[in-house]
Parts: C-alpha cells; sequence; structure tokens
C-alpha cells in the first residue's frame, strides 16, 4: 500500500495506522454486541481493509488505490450508519485519503468524511455538544497537518539520499582522477630520471669511448675490447631511451609530438584550431615532449573556456639551439599583468612558466582586451639534440 522503501522509520507509520483502524473497528464491535447489521459492517470493513493491505496494486496517486479507498469509505458509510460509535473510524480514514488521494482530492475527501462525522449524530439522535463540531474538524485538522509534514520530513530526506549518492559519486570519480593523475605524474617522473641519468650517462659514455677508439692504433690490444664497450654502451642508450618511451604520456605513446599536436588541434571543441610545424623536426627528450604537450593543452583550454575565440593557431617550431610553441587565438584577450591561474583544474600561466622554467626555457604571454592572445614557449634543445644523434 506504499511506494515508499520500506525501512524501519517507512513501516512504523503504516503498523500505527494498521493499528488504530483496528483497535477502532474492535470498539465498535465490542460496543455493536447484539446488532447482527452492525458486526456484519465491521466485518466487512476490516476484510475490505486487509485485502487493500495485501493487494501490490493499491498505491498512492493509482486508480487501485482511489477505488479500495471508495469501497472502504462506502463500508464506513454503511456501518456509520447502523452504529454511532463508527464516527471514531474516522480519524484513520483520513490519513488513508490524503496519503492515496492527490492532495486536490484528498482535502475535500477529508471535509467530507468529517462532515458525515458530525451528521451521525443528527442521523442517531445523539446528545448536541459543542465537542460534536469541534471534534471531527479537528481530527481532520492534525491528520492534514500530521501528513502534510510527514510528506515534507520524506522529501527532504529523498534529497539528503540523492546528495549523499552524488557526493559518494563524485569523491568516487575524484579518487579515480588522482590515481590517474598520479600515475602520469609518476611516469612522467621516472621519464625525466632515466633521460637525465642514465641516457645521458650512456650518451657520454659512448662518446668518451669513441673517442679513445680514435686515438687507438688499428693494431692496439685494447682496441677490440674499446669496440666492444662501446657497442654495449650504445645497446644500453637504445634500450634506454626505450624504457623513456614506454613511460611516455598517452597522447605521445603512438604518435611524435607534431602528431599528437595535431590530434589536439582537431579535437579541441569551439574554435578553429591549426596546427603547423617550422623547421626541421628533431627527436625531443620526452620531458620536452610532456612539458610542450601539456602546455599546448592548458593554452587551448583557456581559449576554449575563457577568450570567445573564432580562430586559433598553434605552431611548432625547430630552430638551431632551440625549440619553440606558439598558441595564438583571436579571441577577447586579457590584462597580462593581471593573469591569475585558470579553472576547472587545468595549468594556469604560473604553472606554464614553471615547466618551462624547469627545462631552462621561457614563456611569454603578449595580449590585451579585444586584442587576442599569443603564448610562446622557447625551451633550449640540449647539445645532443643540436647535431646529428
Amino acid at each position: 500500500m506504499d511506494s515508499r522503501p520500506h525501512t524501519p522509520a517507512a513501516r512504523l507509520p503504516r503498523l500505527c495506522l494498521h493499528a488504530l483502524l483496528t483497535g477502532l473497528l474492535a470498539l465498535v464491535a465490542v460496543r455493536a454486541v447484539g446488532d447482527a447489521a452492525a458486526l456484519a459492517a465491521v466485518g466487512a470493513m476490516a476484510a475490505v481493509y486487509a485485502a487493500g493491505v495485501l493487494t501490490p496494486t493499491v498505491r498512492p496517486r493509482t486508480r487501485a488505490g482511489a477505488g479500495w479507498l471508495g469501497a472502504l469509505c462506502a463500508v464506513w458509510l454503511v456501518l456509520l450508519a447502523l452504529s454511532p460509535d463508527a464516527l471514531w473510524v474516522a480519524f484513520p480514514l483520513y490519513f488513508l485519503q490524503l496519503h492515496l488521494l492527490p492532495q486536490r482530492w484528498g482535502l475535500p475527501a477529508v471535509a467530507a468524511t468529517a462532515g458525515a462525522a458530525i451528521a451521525s449524530f443528527l442521523l442517531h439522535g445523539e446528545q448536541i455538544t459543542p465537542g460534536t463540531f469541534i471534534g471531527p474538524p479537528l481530527g481532520a485538522a492534525v491528520a492534514v497537518a500530521t501528513v502534510l509534514g510527514y510528506d515534507a520530513l520524506y522529501r527532504e530526506s529523498e534529497r539528503r539520499r540523492e546528495l549523499i549518492e552524488e557526493l559518494v559519486s563524485t569523491r568516487a570519480e575524484l579518487a579515480g582522477a588522482e590515481r590517474a593523475a598520479g600515475t602520469l605524474a609518476e611516469r612522467e617522473r621516472l621519464a625525466r630520471e632515466i633521460h637525465d641519468t642514465l641516457a645521458q650517462g650512456l650518451s657520454s659514455i659512448q662518446l668518451l669511448l669513441r673517442a679513445a677508439e680514435r686515438a687507438l692504433a688499428a693494431d692496439h690490444p685494447a682496441r677490440a675490447h674499446v669496440e666492444q664497450a662501446r657497442a654495449a654502451a650504445q645497446d644500453n642508450l637504445a634500450e634506454a631511451r626505450r624504457f623513456v618511451r614506454a613511460l611516455t604520456p598517452p597522447g605521445l605513446e603512438r604518435a611524435s609530438l607534431p602528431g599528437a599536436l595535431e590530434r589536439l588541434c582537431a579535437s579541441t571543441p569551439g574554435p578553429a584550431v591549426r596546427f603547423g610545424v617550422s623547421g626541421t623536426p628533431v627527436e625531443l627528450p620526452t620531458p620536452y615532449e610532456v612539458a610542450l604537450l601539456r602546455i599546448a593543452q592548458s593554452a587551448l583550454a583557456n581559449t576554449v573556456q575563457h577568450a570567445a575565440a573564432g580562430r586559433a593557431e598553434i605552431t611548432l617550431s625547430f630552430m638551431d639551439t632551440s625549440v619553440a610553441l606558439d598558441v595564438v587565438d583571436d579571441g577577447k584577450g586579457f590584462d597580462p599583468g593581471r593573469e591569475r591561474p585558470s579553472g576547472s583544474g587545468g595549468f594556469g600561466l604560473p604553472a606554464m612558466r614553471s615547466r618551462a622554467r624547469s627545462l631552462g626555457g621561457t614563456l611569454s604571454v603578449e595580449s590585451a582586451p579585444g586584442q587576442g592572445t599569443a603564448v610562446a614557449i622557447t625551451l633550449p634543445l640540449p647539445v645532443r639534440e643540436r647535431g646529428a644523434v
């Protein structure tokens, strides 16, 4: 008879209603001993009530619920005509009417029930007192206040439950995002450490062994050992570079930096973004590729969220001693003197500058209100990247 969850708090009002109606019907039956018609009406009402309680289709705001309530009230009216004590059953009927019927029908039904209870005094010739006219309406008012208050508490409880579920879901998503971010950060750190220590050390050993090989005569006994050592260093350098590539962020796993930037431009919503490469591309260390890709992502995110731009352009430039990345848009611009980190968890301009400084580079921002924005990062190429590797 109720679509709400069967929690202890939700079961208690139903049990109290069952007990109240059963007790009042028992009282009417005791007072009607010897009146076969009244006792039959009491039994009929009890049977109708039990049938509705046990029928799953009797639910609030349904035809089955309204039909069952109509049958129950009809039997009660018969009982009311046979016994004046049946007016006390009006009180649990108030709750049923308010619960099963929409409010626009429930309130008139309660008023009609209270009127029928008052009329029963006149029908049975009972003594008219102020309580005759105050009791049923007062009981109806208490029932209305109780049901409306319970409904308000129930709606508030449901809102709290939904908020708690949303909070738990959001916390789980945040924890997942933090784990993913931590994993990516650790991969980048390991790639940087391998590149800056093992790979650079093996590269230096290889250069030194090559110099030693050139200094030795062709028939020198140690030349063969030097050649073997240089070959071993070269093999281990290649292996270290494979480790670095395996730890590359997902955007760089299956493509070079230009390819990752081109995909970024194609997948950016909002303004039309064009990508271009200037100069002769060279293989960059993983920390360089990660920094340039992250800065490009952050700059484009700022363009989409804040610049209201129609067009943007990313240019990756390879020069003799440095590599540069320019992100330019035709948006509304801003005052660089008042820059602040971007929202939504992205990298702001201070974070971009920090990335650039960590690799010995610089980041500059040119912008003015209404004149678009240009972000440029320049990183010096390592000595080994300036010539043939």
